[in-house]
């Protein structure tokens, strides 16, 4: 039976042998932004039992109580931490359940985005002929429009395609694939380049030499090979998903009204910010702010981490 200093001594001897677990334990900014990180995601991931109400709870609201500042100035109420919006409802849960919102936006549309830009990026790089050629076309336009304007063209088309009274209950799938569609393309470049190197190397011939199906020597073989570079697109990339998300609900078209999600939040406070109603916006806006801040280090230190010429 192991003691407890034994323990402790092969702890350290796995952190040793591990080197990003190492550089992780040594850069204080990456483990201050994880902590960050970790903070919001608890935070909106608990929020149904950590809110002090429901905000989308339309019964529970009381209009009486809108435009409530917060707690600490001379018209506070206790009741409400941070204030209220314009509807009554207290914004430090709106604040919790924005963010899970925009949370569970941003990752549905990452994943989608990862696993098809990976998906065309291998086939890309192992095949290549035709198929390349066409894909990687495909990408280079994609590219030349800013991703925001892909969702909007996307959400829009969908709009028009899906019956008027399905908006609402189809409105976060079609958020999701309008994002991941404008974001699949950094994926599929990363994997491609990625794929062009490793299917020349001897493990991925003697592979194809005894026969292998390419696909299971794409999925078993080269990507887990690959999977340094596509993961520190992946944790940049959630930045920009939660960012577009934001952005799209900001202009209106993104989540029901009945579910705001923290750019919808922020359209509503700046309605109010020159009335002197400054905590609508400012709160909302600073909770996203620090998540994406802290999500885009995290993203800057695994590229330094897995990049050895940039250490």
């Amino acid at each position: 039976m192991t003691t407890l200093t034994e323990r402790f001594a092969n702890l350290r001897r796995i952190t040793r042998e591990n080197e990003l677990v190492y550089l992780f334990l040594h850069n204080r900014i990456a483990q201050i932004a994880a902590f960050v990180a970790l903070l919001c995601i608890g935070g909106a991931m608990l929020s149904p039992w950590i809110a002090p109400t429901d905000p989308y709870d339309i019964a529970a609201l009381d209009i009486m109580d809108s435009m409530l500042p917060p707690m600490w100035s001379a018209e506070g109420d206790p009741r409400f931490l941070i204030g209220t919006d314009d509807q009554g409802r207290d914004l430090f849960s709106a604040i919790l359940y924005g963010t899970r919102l925009s949370l569970f936006v941003g990752l549905l549309s990452i994943t989608f985005a990862s696993v098809l830009g990976v998906s065309v990026g291998l086939m890309a790089g192992y095949f290549g002929g035709r198929f390349d050629a066409i894909m990687m076309r495909i990408a280079d336009v994609q590219l030349s429009l800013p991703a925001i304007l892909t969702a909007l063209l996307i959400d829009g088309v969908a709009r028009g395609i899906l019956p008027r009274e399905s908006h609402d209950d189809l409105m976060i799938v079609v958020l999701t694939v309008a994002i991941g569609l404008s974001l699949w393309v950094n994926f599929a470049r990363t994997a491609r380049a990625s794929t062009f190197v490793e299917k020349n190397k001897e493990y991925v011939q003697a592979s194809q030499i005894m026969g292998m199906h390419p696909l299971r020597i794409m999925l078993f073989h080269i990507l887990p090979n690959i999977m340094g570079p596509i993961m520190v697109i992946l944790t940049v990339d959630l930045a920009v998903a939660i960012l577009l998300e934001a952005t799209l609900s900001f202009l209106g078209v993104g989540v029901p009204p009945n579910q705001p999600s923290l750019g919808t939040l922020i359209r509503i406070g700046t309605e109010y910010m020159f009335s002197g109603e400054w905590w609508i916006v400012l709160f909302p806006s600073g909770m996203l702010i620090t998540m994406v801040i802290a999500v885009n280090i995290l993203g800057d230190f695994l590229r330094d981490a897995l990049n050895p010429r940039l250490r």
